[in-house]
């Protein structure tokens, strides 16, 4: 269980909460419920659909999560490369030696 004034115990959740505050709520003004509820689907699909985080190699989690189902367990055996390889294929600036 998380302690109450302790955010740093659950530090992924705290990021998203960030994220969602900097990039959604603080830069809409919502007229009505039904207002803020299609602005808050529409930033939700952009970012879970559209974009991929830094973790997934700019993925978009969506194209992730399907990919990760095609070399699933009960799928044909090939294996799924490697997430770090992804990520340091995209960005190699970033591969510290």
């Amino acid at each position: 269980m998380i302690q109450p004034e302790k955010p740093n115990q659950n530090a992924f959740v705290e990021s998203f909460n960030g994220t969602f505050r900097d990039e959604c709520l603080s830069e809409s003004w919502f007229i009505d419920l039904s207002d803020a509820r299609r602005t808050i689907e529409a930033w939700r699909l952009e970012y879970n659909e559209e974009r991929g985080p830094g973790s997934l190699g700019r993925v978009p989690p969506a194209e992730y999560a399907a990919a990760a189902a095609l070399h699933s367990p009960t799928a044909p055996s090939e294996p799924m490369p490697l997430l770090t390889e992804q990520i340091f294929e995209n960005e190699p600036e970033q591969l510290i030696t």
